[in-house]
């Protein structure tokens, strides 16, 4: 074929000259630049390659696919002899071969195999930006291989929407950017309808878009569900002859995807309804407006829960300029945008890393033997340590983190840990059977209409083998032909690494399913709640529930496959009966009898059981009577729970810790313990402890018991100094004894009527004389006149106007012309003085 002339022709001495004298490269280049098939092109001849292969990464199978295709007509070749591809249970390599492009994946294990990967002379990721978790441990394993063993190994990274700067900077590598090719796009918003739907908004612009511009529309959706009901909507309102709407996703067979990167018959237009997959890497010709629904699908793992799930998200704006420029490939076109413009998207793809569970990274670390590698950004400590768990919960790794034989076959076969630990845990007569199970949990659900409700996922494995063994029913009876011929070759795929020459077929037993199941999914394991036969417990301690019209009513004991998030009870989607005598035979560890101690809300208590349990799952509880010693972790832990307020305090043991509080903050050489709730609560164990011993209830704590418990918290010297300097009362000029109040953060108070204080020149203080006391001043009656820290001041200049207006009011009681030499008195005169 003749070579098309593309924009990145301009740059390629610069690349060729940049990775001659550095051995890694940043290259930024835009849809339609021609980075994909030119680069790696451009770069066989160059003399530090030195005859070795080129190795390309691709994000995903259709991509590879196209991406070496193209660059084989470009030489005149077949498929397999310069350039070739390899993805899962699929390749097309020869000898001949120098360059190779496959799936992320496939250069993790590529590297495990062969660290120096001796073949190869370069390595280039191809859209980068989308971070997935393969290609940021592929680029971190290679820079370690880079810096250790083959240091004149190239590395280029590749991304039309990069941050190019940050890269290079984590690289220290140049950076080069590529003008592109593209015409003006111009950007539309149409909104949405009061109450339409996605798929009917997008539907409704996409023929808004055909009557607008020439050529094919793109049109995004978040995934397969979306775009077929889409398709649905479109070809009933679509009423022209001369459009064909055309689908493009990840889980289309060959000649399908194919088929959809194909140009339109003459005379005819497409539109082409596609995921993510349409967003980078592979080239629709004819594409002359999108639609962009500003939705994509992607997996979210939840630590708290252990389940990863798919979530419809907004798509960044990296991603929303990727899409748009689609429309620009050829001449100028419009993107049709299903979002606000005052919208504000994120700058970038959250990298999938940081959101992803990590059992497939954690034990391709373990493998390497280290994590400490030079990362773009480092997997999260706390969903590492999670993954880790689970793979020493599937055999995949010791005790002390290391991987086992079982963990380095799981490796071998390519599968998720969780998928490979079934498949290699099955007998061998099951091996076909396991073959079909790791097909169909790869793959979404073939079943179609009322069947497609059924959460029995045995369901799955009945409709394959019913299509497989040519039963009309099975092709009909609500299952997708087509599901089921892509779950079909998936099967072989796993039948060819697991060495089974025959498919399964006709209906295996009740518990198979679940019996091989188990072993990827051990922390699912549940079973029904005796009073709910709706509700079930997990493995993991967490609930779960089937639905009303579950197909799994009365299994005492499931395998749940896969849920749906609720902070309660998770719904169960699908599931599979085992046989609880299989579990004990498997995983006899996970099963044990123990003593457990717990505190019952509901009656203040402390309970205790003798309890059997596999993992979390309680199989059967006796009461017995509590210990001390276990009653007392119990009775501590309810009390933290419910706060120091829960505690009897009595008022003396109240002021008591107030009266420390405050010497604690004035006089801070004492040394005096910290009382404050957080503190107490914190230290319940040394200062209350002891005098628990024997009680099961917050109730049965003494008041004497809790004033002795708080009192023990201070030595003798340290309860002496308390006395002098925060003392509870004082003693007044009358001779009565007065009560000073504690407050946090405030002065002492001392209330006590005028008349007793006659005589006291100045103000009172405590704290080692640092603090003075608040005076309320008082009336006869009790009414307060003021309030002062300076009595001094209060006899010299206010004294004397309240005696004058208040000796008229109380003329029973003494009101001297000198406060200073006057007797201090509690009483009233005698009647007649």
């Amino acid at each position: 074929m003749s070579t098309p002339v593309f924009p990145i022709a301009a740059i390629l001495p610069g690349i060729r000259a940049s990775l001659a004298a550095h051995p890694r490269l940043v290259l930024e280049a835009p849809p339609g630049a021609g980075k994909t098939t030119q680069v790696p092109l451009a770069l066989l001849d160059e003399s530090w390659l030195g005859g070795r292969k080129i190795l390309m990464l691709e994000p995903r199978r259709i991509a590879a696919r196209a991406a070496a295709q193209f660059m084989s007509k470009q030489r005149g070749e077949e498929l397999g002899q310069t350039v070739g591809y390899r993805i899962r249970f699929e390749s097309k390599i020869t000898a001949a071969t120098r360059i190779e492009v496959v799936t992320e994946g496939i250069l993790t294990r590529m590297i495990q195999d062969d660290p120096e990967l001796g073949a190869y002379g370069a390595i280039l990721f191809d859209e980068f930006h989308e971070r997935h978790l393969a290609a940021d441990l592929g680029a971190a394993l290679a820079l370690d291989v880079q810096s250790t063993l083959r240091p004149q190994l190239r590395i280029v990274v590749m991304s039309a929407t990069l941050d190019g700067e940050r890269i290079a900077q984590w690289l220290g590598a140049p950076r080069i950017t590529s003008p592109g090719r593209s015409f003006p796009v111009r950007m539309d918003y149409p909104p949405a309808r009061a109450q339409e739907s996605v798929e009917h908004h997008l539907a409704r612009v996409t023929r808004q878009a055909l009557q607008e511009n020439d050529g094919d529309v793109l049109a995004f959706l978040p995934g397969r569900r979306e775009i077929a009901r889409a398709e649905a909507v479109l070809t009933q309102s679509l009423d022209r002859d001369d459009v064909d709407v055309v689908v493009l996703h990840g889980e289309l067979s060959l000649a399908e995807q194919q088929a959809a990167l194909s140009p339109a018959e003459p005379g005819m237009r497409r539109i082409v309804l596609a995921t993510n997959v349409a967003e980078s890497s592979v080239t629709l010709p004819g594409i002359r407006a999108v639609v962009d629904s500003g939705l994509a699908r992607e997996p979210r793992f939840d630590p708290s829960s252990g389940f990863t799930r798919l979530e419809t998200v907004t798509i960044s704006q990296a991603s929303a300029d990727q899409r748009a420029g689609r429309a620009g490939r050829v001449a100028e076109g419009t993107a049709y945008r299903l979002w606000p413009q005052s919208k504000r998207l994120d700058v970038a793809r959250t990298a999938e890393i940081a959101q992803a569970e990590l059992s497939g990274l954690a034990l391709e670390l373990a493998s390497w033997g280290s994590a400490d590698l030079p990362w773009l950004d480092a997997p999260p400590v706390g969903a590492l340590a999670q993954a880790r768990a689970l793979l020493v919960m599937l055999g995949a790794l010791d005790a002390l983190g290391g991987i086992t034989a079982l963990g380095r076959r799981m490796l071998e076969l390519g599968a998720t840990p969780r998928l490979g630990a079934a498949a290699l845990r099955a007998p061998p007569e099951l091996q076909a059977l396991v073959a079909d199970l790791l097909a169909l949990m790869d793959a979404r659900s073939p079943l179609r209409g009322e069947r497609a409700r059924s959460d029995d996922f045995r369901e799955r494995l009945l409709a394959l083998h019913a299509w497989r063994d040519r039963h009309a029913a099975g092709a009909r009876g609500g299952a997708d032909a087509g599901a089921l011929a892509a779950i079909e070759q998936a099967s072989k795929g796993w039948r060819k690494r697991l060495d089974v020459r025959s498919p399964a077929s006709g209906v295996p037993d009740s518990h198979a399913v679940g019996d091989l199941l188990m072993h990827a999914f051990p922390d699912r394991v549940a079973r029904r709640d005796d009073n709910h036969p709706l509700r079930y417990t997990l493995a993991n301690g967490r609930g779960a529930r089937l639905h009303e019209q579950t197909a799994l009513l009365g299994e005492p004991w499931l395998v749940a496959l896969d849920l749906r998030f609720d902070a309660r009870d998770s719904l169960i989607l699908a599931a599979a009966p085992l046989d609880v005598r299989a579990l004990e035979r498997d995983f006899s560890t996970l099963f044990r009898r123990e003593r457990t101690v717990r505190w019952n809300d509901d009656r203040n208590v402390v309970e205790a059981f003798d309890e059997q349990r596999f993992a979390a799952i309680v199989i059967a509880r006796r009461s017995v009577p509590p210990q001390p010693e276990d009653a007392l972790p119990a009775l501590l832990s309810a009390i933290r729970d419910k706060g120091i307020d829960a505690l009897p305090w009595s008022e003396n043991a109240r002021r008591l810790r107030t009266r420390m509080q405050a010497l604690r903050a004035w006089m801070p050489e004492l040394g005096l313990p910290d009382v404050s709730d957080e503190a107490l609560l914190a230290s319940l164990e040394a200062w209350l402890g002891p005098y628990l011993t024997g009680k099961r209830r917050i109730d049965a704590i003494g008041v004497d018991d809790l004033s002795q418990a708080l009192a023990s918290m201070v030595d003798y010297d340290q309860r002496r100094a308390l006395d002098e300097q925060a003392p509870e009362s004082m003693t007044v000029p009358s001779g009565m004894t007065r009560r000073i109040e504690y407050a946090p953060g405030e002065p002492p108070v001392l209330a006590v009527k005028l008349q007793e204080l006659f005589g006291l020149a100045d103000t009172p203080r405590v704290g080692g004389g640092r603090i003075p006391v608040t005076l309320h001043l008082l009336s006869p009656a009790g009414r307060p006149i003021q309030v002062t820290q300076d009595l001094k001041g209060f006899w010299e200049r206010t004294y004397p106007e309240v005696k004058k207006e208040l000796k008229g009011r109380y003329p029973r009681h003494p009101w001297p012309d000198d406060p200073w030499t006057a007797v201090a008195t509690h009483r009233a005169k005698p009647r007649g003085t």
